[in-house]
C-alpha cells in the first residue's frame, strides 16, 4: 500500500514540475523609433538560459517557472527586469539610455560594468563609426573623445594620424599603445577594417592603462573585434563610393600681378625692371589646378558573416578599400584587401577555446608632403606662373637646354616648361610627378588563439598565444631626366627593400570573481612574455638600360661604384608579471588596485625591471539613501586615480656602447689610410625606461534620466625623458643617452550627452572639450634647449623646445609694426641715442628689441607662438524620424597657431600669395605686410618671427549624412532584415582664420606648415544591407 502512495506521489510531483516550465514570447522595439530590435538579448536571471530576438525583434523562451525575471538588454538602451508570473506574452518598450550604466567596457585583460569602473575610459561603439566613413581608425575617434586629440599627418590616402592622449607626454614618443583583441600591435593600424570593430576603448588614466606597464605612458587604445551571436545567422554587406576634391586653394599672383611685384622689388633695391609688359602676360598658367585632382574617386565594400550555436560562435569578413588621391591620383593611391575570421568554441561547463585573427594585403603610392624639397604642393605654390606646363614656343624649344638634355615630356612628346626665374627644388610639379615611378606594400596577419577551464564557479584559467607578422617593402626607379639644372638624373635608378618582423606575446591569467554577500570581488593575476624580431635589406642601383619601373630590377649588371646595398636586424624581449584587485560593497564603494612589473631587454644591466602600479577608488552617491530615490539625479559616482606608466619607446641597444663603421684611420711611419671601427657612444648600464606619474579625479552623472555627463580632472608628470647626455670632446665619442628630462601636462574634461523623443523624432546630441596645458620643467645641467623644427634650405630655427615652455614652440623675433617714414627709423634708438635697425627703410619691419641690448641679434628671439591646441572639442546629432535620419558630427581646437613656411624665401623670384597685393607702398598704406626688395636687406622675410605665424584654431565639419531604413515590412518580403541608404558629406567646411591649406597639421611637423597635403572633402553614396 506505502509503494502505490509512493507512485502517486512522485507522479504528481513530476506533474508539477513538468507544469512549473513555462514558455515564454513577445517582441522587443525601440521607444523612438517604435522599430524593432534586432539581437536584443534576453536573460533568466541568475541562470543561463537565454536567447536573443530575431529581425523582427521577436524572441521565444522555455523558463523555470512563474517566479522566474526576464532581463532585457541592448546595447545602448536601459535594461529591464520583469517577473513573469502569470504572463506568458512580453511586448518590451526599451528607451534609449545616454549614459548605459549597464554597459560592459572592455578593459585590459578583462571586462566591467561601466557602472564600478573607477578609471577614465571612453567608449566609442561601433554604432558610433557607422555614421563616419574612415581611411584609417585613428580618424575615427577625431571629436569623439574628451582628452584625445588626433591630427592627420596629410590628406594623402593611407596617410595615418598623430594620436595624443591627454597630451605630449615625452619629448621622445608619445604614441599611445594599440591593443587589438588582447594583441599589442606595432606599425599602425590601418589593417584595421572599420566595419569588423565591435568597440574601441580609450584607457585615458594611469589607473586604467597601467596594467600595460612600460609602454602605456601614452594611453593605451583597446580595439575589440565584433563576435558571432548564440542562435543568430546574419549577413551583412556595406559599401559606398564617392568622389573627392581639395577643400580649398591658396589665392596666388598670376602672371600679371607677378611680374609687376617684381618690377617692384627688383627697382626697389637698385635694379632694372625685369618684365616690360606684364599686362600682356594675363592670368598665367595655374599650377594648383595642375596638380590637385577634383574629382578623386574612393569606394569601400565589406561583407560580413555573423553565425552561432549554444557551442559554437563565428564572424567572418571580407574588406576591399580604394582611394585616389586629390593630388596626382596617378601617383597618391592606396588600396586595401581585408581577410577576418573569428570564433568561440564551448566544448563543456569547464573548457572554452577560440581565435580571433585578420589578414590584410595593402598597395599604395604617395607624393612628398610637408616638405621644401619634392613636394608638388611646395612647387606649386612657389614656382612662377609665367612658366607654361608644356613648352610649345619654337625658340625656347631650340634653347641649349632643350636640344641637349632629356627634358622630360608627355605622352605625346610634348616637352614640360622649365622656369627661367625660379630654381633649385622648384621645379614643373607636373613633369616631377609624371617622372615618378614607384609603390609600396604590406602583408599583415595578426591575431590570436585561446583556451579557458573553468576550474569552479568564478575561477578561470586563460592562455593566449598572439601575433603579429609583417611583410612589407617597396619599389622605385628613376629614369633619364632633366627638371633644370640642379634637379636632374643622368643615369637611370633603380631601388628595392623587403622587411619582415614577428612579433609573439604568449599570456597566463588566473582569475576569480566571487559575491559574498553585498561584497563583489575579483582577483586577477597573470604573467606576460614577449619577443619581437625582424630584419630587413634593400638597394639601390643605376644606369640600368630600362625606362620604366615594369622592366627595372637588381638582375642587370652594373658597376660596383653604381650600387648600394644594406640590411639590418631588430631584437627585442619583455617579460612581465601583472596583478589587479577589484573590490565593491553593494555596488557602492568600490575600490582597484593594479601591478605589473616589466622587464625589458631595451634597458640597461641596473634597471632590467621597473614596477607600474596604480589605484583608484569609487562611491556611487545614488546607492545611499540619501540620494537614491532623486528624481534630478539619477546616477552620480565620484571617482579618483593614481597611478605609474612607463614609456619604453626608444632604440634596441641604447644602453650599450655600440661601434660603428666607415672611420678611417691613419697607422704607421707612412700613415698609411686604414677603414676602421670606433664606439659611438658611451654605455649606460643605468638606462631606463620612462617614467609618467598621473593623478585623476572624475565624476560620472546621469540626469532626469536624458543626459549623462563625465568630467575629468588630472595631472600628468613624466620623469626621466630619454635625452643626450653631453661630453667633453676629449672624450672621442658621442655622449651616452640618459634619464635627466621631465614635463608635465594639467587639463580638464568634460562629456555631455542627451537622448530624447519627442512625437516620434528621435533626437540624440553629445559633445565633448578638453583643455590641456603643457610644460617641460627639467632638460638636465648641461642643457638650456632643444632646437625642433628648421627651414631646411637655409637652417634657420623654427621651433624650439625649453623649460617653462610647451614642447616645440614656435620660436623666433617679434615685429611691432612697420616703419612708416624716415623720422620713425631715425627715432627707433637705444639708451645711446644709436639706432636699433639702422639698414631699415620705410616699409620694413620694426622687430622688437627683447633683450634691450640696442641692437636686434638672435637673443631677441622667443615664444611666438605655441603649435599644440590648447582645446579640443566634438559634438555629434542625430535626428530619426519614421525610418529617415540626418547626422550632423564635428570636431576643432583652438589656442594654437600655425607656422606658414609654404614660400622659400631663400628663393628671391618665388611666388606669392595674393595677400602681397596689399604690400606697404607708402607711409599709412598697410602697418602688417613690408615692401618688397630684392635681397631683403632687412630680413623681413628671411627671419624666423610672428610674420608667419596665423591662428591655427578651426572647427571642422567632419560629416553630415542623410539616411532613409527601408519598413520592416518591404525589407521581410525580399528577405532582409535591414536596408539602410544614405548620401553623405565629409569634410565639407572649415571655420578658420588660418590662410594656408589646412590648419591640422600633424606627423612630426609641430605645426609648420611648408605646403600641407590638405584633407579632402567628399561626398558618398552608401548602403547597409542585413538579411
Amino acid at each position: 500500500m506505502r509503494d502505490k502512495y509512493l507512485l502517486l506521489l512522485l507522479i504528481l510531483f513530476g506533474s508539477l514540475s513538468l507544469n512549473a516550465q513555462i514558455k515564454v514570447s513577445g517582441t522587443i522595439t525601440d521607444a523612438n523609433s517604435n522599430e524593432p530590435l534586432f539581437g536584443a538579448t534576453i536573460l533568466e536571471k541568475n541562470t543561463i538560459n537565454g536567447t536573443v530576438t530575431d529581425f523582427d525583434g521577436k524572441f521565444e523562451l522555455t523558463v523555470s517557472n512563474k517566479d522566474a525575471v526576464l532581463i532585457f538588454s541592448y546595447t545602448g538602451f536601459s535594461s529591464e527586469e520583469i517577473l513573469v508570473g502569470n504572463q506568458v506574452i512580453f511586448d518590451v518598450v526599451m528607451e534609449n539610455d545616454i549614459a548605459n550604466l549597464d554597459e560592459i567596457v572592455v578593459v585590459g585583460y578583462g571586462t566591467q560594468k561601466k557602472s564600478v569602473v573607477t578609471g577614465a575610459i571612453t567608449k566609442v561603439k561601433s554604432a558610433d563609426l557607422e555614421d563616419m566613413p574612415v581611411t584609417r581608425i585613428e580618424d575615427a575617434l577625431k571629436g569623439r573623445t574628451s582628452g584625445v586629440r588626433v591630427t592627420s599627418n596629410s590628406g594623402q590616402p593611407g596617410e595615418g594620424g598623430t594620436v595624443r592622449i591627454r597630451g605630449t607626454s615625452s619629448i621622445n614618443n608619445s604614441e599611445p599603445l594599440y591593443v587589438i583583441d588582447g594583441v599589442p600591435v606595432g606599425g599602425g593600424i590601418d589593417f584595421l577594417n572599420q566595419g569588423d570593430i565591435e568597440s574601441i576603448e580609450v584607457l585615458k588614466d594611469a589607473a586604467s592603462a597601467s596594467i600595460y606597464g612600460a609602454r602605456s605612458a601614452g594611453g593605451v587604445i583597446l580595439v575589440t573585434t565584433k563576435k558571432g551571436k548564440k542562435d543568430v545567422m546574419e549577413v551583412n554587406y556595406s559599401a559606398y563610393y564617392g568622389t573627392q576634391a581639395p577643400w580649398k586653394k591658396l589665392a596666388l599672383l598670376n602672371a600679371t600681378e607677378y611680374a609687376t611685384l617684381m618690377n617692384e622689388s627688383s627697382v626697389a633695391s637698385g635694379g632694372n625692371i625685369l618684365f616690360a609688359n606684364p599686362q600682356e602676360l594675363g592670368e598665367g598658367t595655374d599650377w594648383q589646378s595642375a596638380v590637385f585632382n577634383e574629382s578623386a574617386p574612393m569606394q569601400n565594400h565589406e561583407i560580413s558573416i555573423s553565425a552561432g550555436s549554444e557551442r559554437s560562435q563565428y564572424f567572418t569578413s571580407f574588406g576591399y578599400f580604394d582611394q585616389a588621391g586629390i593630388v596626382s591620383d596617378a601617383q597618391s593611391k592606396y588600396k586595401r584587401f581585408t581577410v577576418r575570421f573569428n570564433s568561440t568554441h564551448k566544448i563543456n561547463d569547464h573548457i572554452t577555446f577560440g581565435n580571433t585573427m585578420a589578414y590584410s594585403r595593402i598597395k599604395s603610392s604617395g607624393v612628398a608632403t610637408n616638405t621644401e624639397y619634392g613636394s608638388p604642393l611646395s612647387r606649386a605654390v612657389n614656382i612662377d606662373p609665367i612658366t607654361p606646363i608644356l613648352e610649345t614656343d619654337p625658340d625656347v624649344l631650340n634653347n641649349d637646354i632643350f636640344t641637349n638634355f632629356a627634358v622630360v615630356t608627355n605622352e605625346d612628346g610634348v616637352p614640360y616648361g622649365i622656369s627661367s626665374y625660379v630654381t633649385s627644388e622648384v621645379v614643373n610639379p607636373v613633369a616631377a610627378l609624371s617622372i615618378q615611378q614607384g609603390f609600396g606594400w604590406s602583408d599583415k596577419i595578426v591575431g590570436n588563439v585561446y583556451g579557458e577551464f573553468t576550474f569552479i564557479e568564478g575561477l578561470k584559467f586563460r592562455s593566449s598565444i598572439g601575433t603579429d607578422l609583417a611583410f612589407w617593402g617597396g619599389e622605385g626607379f628613376t629614369p633619364v631626366h632633366y627638371l633644370n639644372t640642379t634637379n636632374r638624373a643622368d643615369l637611370t635608378s633603380y631601388s628595392r627593400d623587403k622587411n619582415n618582423g614577428l612579433y609573439w606575446i604568449w599570456e597566463n591569467t588566473l582569475s576569480y570573481t566571487k559575491q559574498i554577500g553585498d561584497h563583489n570581488f575579483s582577483i586577477l593575476a597573470g604573467t606576460v612574455a614577449e619577443k619581437n624580431k625582424g630584419e630587413g635589406n634593400g638597394g639601390t642601383i643605376k644606369d640600368i638600360p630600362v625606362d620604366n619601373i615594369n622592366d627595372a630590377s637588381f638582375g642587370y649588371p652594373t658597376s660596383a661604384e653604381t650600387q648600394t646595398f644594406w640590411g639590418y636586424e631588430y631584437l627585442g624581449t619583455l617579460a612581465s608579471y601583472l596583478g589587479r584587485v577589484n573590490y565593491n560593497y553593494k555596488n557602492k564603494y568600490i575600490l582597484s588596485a593594479t601591478m605589473r612589473v616589466d622587464g625589458s631587454s631595451k634597458f640597461g644591466a641596473n634597471y632590467k625591471f621597473g614596477t607600474f602600479p596604480s589605484v583608484s577608488v569609487g562611491w556611487v552617491l545614488t546607492e545611499e539613501a540619501f540620494l537614491s530615490n532623486n528624481p534630478m539625479i539619477n546616477f552620480l559616482k565620484i571617482r579618483g586615480s593614481w597611478g605609474v606608466n612607463g614609456n619604453d619607446q626608444i632604440g634596441d641597444f641604447r644602453y650599450a656602447s655600440t661601434v660603428g663603421g666607415g672611420r678611417n684611420y691613419t697607422f704607421g711611419l707612412d700613415d698609411v689610410l686604414t677603414n676602421g671601427v670606433s664606439p659611438n657612444a658611451i654605455a649606460n648600464p643605468d638606462l631606463r625606461w620612462e617614467q609618467t606619474t598621473q593623478t585623476n579625479i572624475g565624476f560620472d552623472a546621469k540626469i532626469f534620466k536624458k543626459v549623462s555627463v563625465t568630467f575629468d580632472i588630472f595631472e600628468k608628470k613624466t620623469t626621466d625623458m630619454l635625452l643626450g647626455i653631453a661630453v667633453p670632446g676629449y672624450v672621442g665619442n658621442g655622449g651616452p643617452i640618459g634619464n635627466i628630462a621631465t614635463m608635465s601636462n594639467k587639463g580638464v574634461e568634460l562629456e555631455v550627452g542627451y537622448g530624447n523623443n519627442f512625437n516620434g523624432v528621435n533626437f540624440d546630441i553629445s559633445g565633448n572639450i578638453s583643455y590641456i596645458k603643457n610644460e617641460v620643467t627639467d632638460l638636465g645641467a648641461d642643457k638650456e634647449f632643444l632646437t625642433g623644427q628648421t627651414f631646411s634650405p637655409q637652417g634657420l630655427e623654427i621651433t624650439r623646445t625649453a623649460v617653462g615652455f610647451p614642447i616645440g614652440f614656435f620660436y623666433g623675433y617679434t615685429t611691432d609694426g612697420i616703419f612708416q617714414n624716415a623720422a620713425e627709423v631715425a627715432s627707433y634708438t637705444n639708451a645711446d641715442g644709436g639706432m636699433i635697425q639702422p639698414d631699415a627703410k620705410p616699409g620694413d619691419f620694426r622687430f622688437v628689441d627683447v633683450n634691450g641690448n640696442g641692437e636686434i641679434d638672435p637673443e631677441d628671439r622667443g615664444m611666438i607662438g605655441d603649435p599644440t591646441p590648447n582645446w579640443t572639442y566634438g559634438m555629434n546629432l542625430s535626428v530619426g524620424w519614421k525610418g529617415f535620419d540626418v547626422v550632423f558630427f564635428g570636431q576643432g581646437v583652438a589656442g594654437n597657431e600655425v607656422f606658414k613656411a609654404t614660400r622659400r624665401f631663400d628663393l628671391q623670384m618665388a611666388n606669392m600669395t595674393a595677400d602681397a597685393l596689399d604690400r606697404w607702398t607708402g607711409e599709412g598704406t598697410t602697418d602688417t605686410y613690408p615692401r618688397l626688395v630684392m635681397n631683403d636687406p632687412n630680413k623681413n622675410f628671411s627671419r624666423s618671427s610672428d610674420f608667419y605665424v596665423e591662428d591655427g584654431a578651426f572647427f571642422r565639419i567632419k560629416t553630415m549624412q542623410l539616411g532613409y531604413s527601408l519598413p520592416k515590412l518591404v525589407t521581410g518580403k525580399i528577405g532582409f532584415g535591414r536596408i539602410r541608404v544614405y548620401v553623405s558629406g565629409n569634410n565639407l567646411l572649415t571655420f578658420t582664420k588660418y590662410s594656408g591649406f589646412d590648419p591640422e597639421i600633424g606627423g612630426g611637423s609641430f605645426g609648420v606648415d611648408r605646403g600641407i597635403y590638405p584633407q579632402a572633402r567628399f561626398y558618398l553614396f552608401g548602403i547597409n544591407a542585413t538579411f
